[in-house]
């Protein structure tokens, strides 16, 4: 790529739609809907899962009459196959018409689908510029989740980019202006491999408990970034010996529209370091859960305090940076790898 064009790729105002896996829904919520619509990556989906628990993500339109597959136009899942209520077509996971009421189906009846990947129960879809295949994927490794309490999961929609959200990973000089962090130290340089990204840092933060006490706490975070719907930061609490997860999951809506989905859990805790306000007197069994419903309430504050800043900012495809704001330009030179030239996009 000539300097010339390369340029124009990393300060080019971004798509609202850039290449990669986005969250869809986590496996607990589909299971208790079975049949989910929604509107995602500027498309309209719908989401089931058949006998077999395999996930299938789809258009949300019949393609014998353009009928709404969706719930609240009577769309089904019967017998793990999406139901047409127009005219009673069945699609199988893969998208494929396997019966109809009155006819053989028609070859040709197939619903287009999004391939999709699951991590501890979070099901990705990838999205790809004109229809392109996965260029990549996310991590493949199993996380354990014996010890671990269940998530906590909720979702912020706002106006936003997910070129902008991700990018407080490698913004450290806004959590303590933003956030109040403290001691906010890079424990490691920036690491950026083709489409994953390594941000690790420590900070401080004092926090108020229950209204009452203000606490230290001394966090170690090591975020994996793998394109820019998906962050995933492991979390180690030095002062009470605490270890969580967070995912934060930026997805597209319509193209102004972003949802903002965190999720959360922490290992059980069988000897902390500190009682934290009562924690050594719970249950052990009880202790993960009530931090992380801390955690997760937590991070929804600073998304929150975040959010007023990200559905107003403009874009500045050339930022007046100052020193200390080395990593902006680097992750923006990784961003560019997300929205491929229409040249590329049938590769």
């Amino acid at each position: 790529m000539s300097n010339q064009s390369r340029e124009t790729t990393i300060y080019a105002e971004p798509s609202p739609f850039p290449e990669g896996w986005y969250f869809v829904a986590s496996r607990q919520e589909l299971l208790k809907a079975k049949l989910i619509r929604k509107t995602w990556m500027g498309e309209e989906i719908v989401v089931w899962c058949d006998d077999n628990e395999r996930v299938c993500v789809a258009d949300a339109f019949c393609p014998h009459l353009g009928s709404d597959l969706g719930p609240a136009a009577g769309g089904r899942i019967c017998s793990g196959r999406l139901v047409c209520p127009f005219h009673g077509y069945e699609f199988d996971a893969t998208g494929q018409c396997v019966a109809t009421p009155y006819a053989d189906p028609p070859k040709t009846a197939r619903l287009r689908v999004f391939e999709t990947h699951e991590i501890a129960g979070l099901i990705f879809a990838w999205w790809g510029v004109e229809g392109r295949v996965p260029q990549w994927t996310l991590p493949i490794e199993v996380l354990e989740q014996d010890g671990w309490c269940d998530f906590e999961i909720s979702t912020v929609r706002f106006p936003g980019h997910p070129q902008d959200t991700t990018e407080n990973s490698v913004d450290l000089g806004h959590l303590n202006y933003v956030h109040g962090y403290d001691n906010v130290v890079r424990v490691e340089r920036l690491s950026i491999e083709g489409h994953r990204l390594m941000s690790n840092f420590d900070f401080r933060r004092t926090q108020k408990i229950a209204g009452i006490a203000n606490l230290i706490f001394n966090v170690t975070a090591r975020t994996s970034i793998f394109g820019l719907g998906y962050s995933f930061v492991e979390i180690r609490e030095h002062s009470v010996g605490m270890d969580a997860r967070l995912w934060v999951l930026a997805t597209p809506v319509d193209g102004t529209l972003i949802d903002m989905t965190l999720v959360s859990q922490v290992r059980e805790i069988r000897k902390p370091k500190r009682w934290v306000v009562g924690l050594g007197f719970l249950p052990t069994r009880l202790r993960a859960p009530i931090m992380n419903k801390f955690i997760a309430l937590q991070q929804r504050h600073d998304v929150q305090q975040d959010v007023v800043i990200w559905s107003r900012a403009r874009y500045r495809s050339r930022p007046r940076l100052c020193r200390s704001d080395g990593e902006i330009m680097p992750y923006r030179a990784y961003c560019a790898q997300f929205y491929p030239a229409a040249d590329d996009s049938h590769a």
